[in-house]
């Protein structure tokens, strides 16, 4: 397997885990806001059963916004070592190769943020909603208490 190959295979690599975490924390922030909009929070009777379903996978879209920068940064880091590895088997120091070898190991890095900064954004957009519908049961489960000590 010769360096292109390798170069090839860490590009495509790292840039379809960071496009497959793109969709999956789109889908599940969708998913959210589809079971948030058609729930019936009258139809718990306790906290935890509510908080269990409210909060089910936002942790995915928590951790996918977290560590995408990390991805990232990792094919970028192999990126360069495989220019740096390239350069130095060749023997070439053409500044126009190092510099487009360079730049093209740096779109991992940017891809990583192009995934996570949404993902974050999604990930508080989700817990917020989840504490509003938290907060509107509380609010519902007083005023029924109430109304049955009428």
């Amino acid at each position: 397997m010769n360096m292109e190959q390798l170069s090839d295979i860490v590009d495509y690599g790292v840039i379809g885990v960071l496009g497959v975490m793109s969709f999956l924390v789109l889908f599940f922030w969708v998913e959210r806001l589809l079971f948030y909009k058609k729930l019936n929070i009258s139809s718990y009777s306790t906290q935890e059963a509510l908080e269990l379903d409210i909060t089910n996978n936002i942790s995915i879209i928590s951790s996918f916004g977290a560590n995408a920068p990390y991805i990232g940064l990792l094919g970028t880091v192999l990126g360069i070592i495989v220019t740096f590895y390239t350069l130095g088997q060749s023997g070439n120091m053409d500044v126009k190769t190092i510099m487009t070898s360079l730049a093209l190991a740096l779109k991992a890095t940017a891809m990583g943020l192009v995934v996570a900064i949404p993902a974050i954004f999604f990930y508080n957009h989700v817990t917020r909603k989840a504490e509003v519908i938290m907060t509107k049961w509380l609010i519902l489960q007083k005023e029924n208490n109430a109304n049955q000590k009428v």
